[in-house]
């Protein structure tokens, strides 16, 4: 399921540019320079994957602890679920609830670093800016980091969120060295179809909880669940 993640950031790598792209159009890379300026993009690119990483990490603990008492069938599914509630849900109603309230003061904290960041010009200044640009709150890391903590392990919980990172920088890379180079009515299509492409993404999650036997899609119950026989055990060493 590691690859939904690319999916994930390349399909909503539109309400990227929508969400982050002020923040990559005036980006101060050195546009003196083409060697430069691919470098820095680069050290852009690589703080927001650090950071994405990092999240992912503390997201994939969640789902080791969740997979060893024995939930990662229900939790893929429970997973699958909640993002697709995310996306028919209205907004509206999230926003009466305010659940991000207690984030408030953390996210300005990272506003304001951001923002002393981008007066400056230094290598340093735009991988800075990528690695906080990453903490900053957005509605398609959420889905992603539901992703995370479905896979059930600390190492590809984080690699899902590189994957994810990953995904987003085509068309990040286009709007640092193009600017606003998407049209707005084709941007406004495609941030409509993000949601099917969410929608798709929760059932194949909740497709793989079921355990229907379908290779890399819904592999078997025996597969999803860890066994306390310890017969079994010996024979997944021997195979390993």
């Amino acid at each position: 399921m590691l690859w939904t993640a690319l999916v994930l950031g390349l399909a909503g790598s539109f309400h990227c540019i929508g969400m982050c792209g002020p923040i990559a159009f005036v980006l101060p890379v050195d546009r003196s320079s083409k060697s430069k300026l691919i470098f820095q993009t680069f050290l852009y690119h690589l703080g927001r994957i650090i950071s994405y990483s990092l999240i992912g990490l503390l997201f994939g603990i969640i789902g080791k602890g969740l997979y060893l008492a024995g939930f990662q069938q229900r939790l893929s599914i429970l997973m699958g679920v909640v993002m697709i509630a995310l996306v028919l849900i209205p907004i509206s109603i999230f926003n009466k609830y305010n659940f991000t309230k207690p984030l408030y003061k953390i996210i300005g904290q990272i506003k304001q670093k951001l923002g002393s960041y981008l007066t400056k010009k230094s290598n340093k200044a735009i991988f800075s800016i990528g690695f906080f640009n990453g903490f900053l709150p957005c509605g398609l890391v959420y889905m992603a980091l539901l992703g995370s903590i479905s896979v059930g392990n600390i190492f590809n919980g984080s690699l899902y969120m590189v994957l994810f990172g990953i995904g987003t920088i085509p068309l990040m890379t286009g709007a640092i060295f193009l600017g606003n180079f998407v049209n707005l009515s084709i941007r406004n299509k495609i941030q409509k179809a993000i949601p099917v492409f969410v929608v798709i993404i929760g059932l194949l999650f909740i497709l793989r909880g079921l355990g229907l036997g379908i290779p890399y899609i819904s592999p078997s119950d025996a597969k999803l669940q860890i066994s306390n026989n310890p017969a079994d055990c010996l024979t997944i060493e021997k195979v390993e």
